[in-house]
């Protein structure tokens, strides 16, 4: 059977290529490097990597697209999604067994992207605390492929990306999602399709116009967060949703409100982040102590 596994992990399939650090490992008895300073070919490749990649994934360092960061040397990444291919970018742990977090972003149709300021401040999040991690384009958005589907197709893609990074962290402890406004809503429908999910971050998820009823009941603990100054997601609907969420048995849910953030957080992007991490500590204990990213 093709396709994206919305309910269950996919196999572990050995074979093609994987970005660690800022270097492309391919499997080989010869070995040979390009030029330019960010990225270097080799092989062959150690165990710890070998067996992580899927065979046709093209990964390669590329600079920032668009972003105001200094630095965004986070390798791209190009795989197969259900309708062509998807464009992401991906850092990988530098713990043993890192978990792994994906992290989707907002409505395609209303100027989202991977490179949205609340995502790629997520990623970096994650990605700080030593968790592999990946942020990516739905169809239609950027180099994907495909058009929108309305959240049905951006669900698939989200499960292939989430096959994609099973397949590269085989024996990671724990398995993230995250999603900022529309990529929230995706975010806990995957939540609820997956079992391997063991945490969420839902930012700013839009319960005044998206159904979040399907989470019932809701199967991982985590937390909401949203800005008390948001026009477009009145404060009084997340806080509807978060209690009734609190209220089940055998998870816990939290829920942030930021004094002062709008939708869009802006300003507020720092304190967002020192919350977010503060959860995952709390969350995650010591198995990820965080580190620097890339």
């Amino acid at each position: 059977m093709s396709g994206p596994q919305l309910d269950r992990p996919p196999p572990r399939i050995p074979g093609g290529q994987v970005e660690v650090e800022g270097q492309v490992e391919v499997e080989g008895k010869e070995g040979r490097k390009k030029k330019g300073k960010s990225t270097q070919l080799r092989g062959p490749v150690s165990r710890t990597v070998r067996r992580h990649a899927f065979p046709g994934t093209d990964i390669r360092p590329v600079s920032s697209h668009g972003i105001d960061q200094k630095n965004d040397n986070m390798p791209e990444i190009i795989f197969n999604g259900p309708e062509g291919r998807l464009e992401g970018r991906y850092t990988h742990g530098k713990l043993v067994n890192a978990p792994i977090a994906l992290i989707l972003h907002p409505h395609p149709q209303q100027g989202g992207t991977m490179n949205n300021k609340v995502v790629y401040a997520l990623y970096h999040t994650f990605a700080r605390r030593g968790f592999s991690v990946m942020r990516f384009n739905f169809r239609g958005v950027g180099r994907s492929q495909g058009v929108f589907d309305n959240g049905q197709g951006e669900l698939s893609d989200a499960a292939s990306a989430l096959d994609w990074m099973q397949g590269v962290n085989a024996n990671a402890p724990e398995c993230w999602v995250a999603g900022f406004s529309f990529g929230a809503w995706i975010s806990m429908q995957l939540l609820m399709r997956r079992p391997e999910i063991s945490g969420f971050i839902s930012v700013a998820p839009p319960a005044n116009s998206h159904d979040f009823t399907f989470l019932a009941p809701c199967p991982s603990s985590g937390i909401i967060l949203h800005g008390d100054k948001d026009d477009l997601v009145p404060e009084a609907s997340v806080a509807k949703l978060a209690t009734k969420l609190a209220q089940q048995k055998n998870i816990t849910v939290d829920f942030k409100v930021l004094q002062g953030a709008n939708h869009y957080f802006g300003d507020h992007l720092p304190q967002l982040a020192r919350e977010v991490d503060r959860y995952l500590a709390r969350a995650v204990g010591t198995a990820s102590a965080p580190v620097a990213a890339g």
